[in-house]
């Protein structure tokens, strides 16, 4: 299967369709890949897209050259001497902000397919926050993570708060958003924040690799997993055991799950159909 080209609407971010994988790259190398509003707003109509396309399997999140993302582009606040993003109000800015975080991060956590961020390089900030917003991190031995918030002096956004408390705990997440200090890949595997670090010239094949796993899986049981594991984040122990009793129910009225059954005694690997 050729891989597929797909026009975003911007050179800052780029999008490609392979076996099932959507490979969307954030493209500024020069800027360390810091969010433009151009960027934000291709990412959101691609993930929106993805979400209702049978085509796509697996969703890879990753940065060109030797960075993930820096975050917010610092240089442009600076620019215009505040964090309002261009709008002329408080509240016009508010309301932008949550519309952009949950297409984004809040898309990529509830997104009802596999997520992969993988990290050539540094992911700061809210790009930080995207990458914990995937299941799955792959991290270059190279790559370090960090809140940077208290650094410029912003409280945090697209929900690095969340999804680092849930990852760490509480105490940890507070001191690495209080001292915004770096965390190497190896202390990020420590600390459960990366599933996998490899070489960072070893980092494209790992996450094709898993991906392509992925892509080839039970496409209908991973949406219940993963509604599971996300109602399990916050929801109370009766309604995560209610829910897990329904879904596996549907689950086994599943193609896959009969072709899986099939195949578990036939000795070989199922062929997976998403249905």
């Amino acid at each position: 299967m050729s891989v597929k080209q797909i026009d975003t609407g911007t050179t800052d971010l780029l999008a490609s369709l392979d076996e099932g994988v959507l490979t969307l790259i954030l493209n500024r190398p020069e800027a360390r890949n810091a969010m433009s509003g151009a960027m934000t707003d291709a990412l959101a109509r691609q993930l929106t897209a993805a979400e209702l396309d049978s085509a796509v399997k697996c969703i890879v999140l990753t940065g060109a050259g030797k960075g993930f993302c820096a975050g917010g582009d610092v240089k442009g606040m600076a620019a215009r001497g505040d964090g309002t993003v261009g709008e002329s109000t408080i509240d016009g800015a508010i309301h932008r902000q949550r519309v952009n975080q949950r297409a984004t991060a809040g898309k990529l956590f509830k997104m009802p397919k596999p997520t992969i961020a993988a990290l050539p390089g540094a992911a700061a900030g809210a790009g930080l926050s995207l990458a914990l917003a995937c299941d799955l991190r792959i991290m270059a031995s190279s790559a370090i993570l960090t809140t940077a918030f208290a650094r410029v002096g912003f409280s945090g956004d697209y929900g690095g708060s969340y999804f680092l408390t849930h990852l760490v705990g509480s105490a940890k997440a507070r001191e690495l958003y209080y001292l915004s200090d770096r965390v190497s890949a190896d202390e990020a595997l420590r600390l459960g924040l990366t599933n996998w670090v490899c070489e960072p010239d070893k980092l494209e094949a790992k996450t094709r690799e898993i991906a392509l796993r992925l892509a080839k899986g039970p496409a209908v049981a991973y949406r219940y997993m993963k509604e599971n594991l996300n109602r399990a984040m916050a929801g109370e122990m009766d309604d995560c055991l209610d829910l897990e009793a329904t879904h596996h129910v549907h689950c086994g009225q599943t193609a896959d799950h009969r072709e899986a059954s099939k195949a578990f005694v036939e000795k070989r690997e199922p062929v997976f159909q998403g249905r």
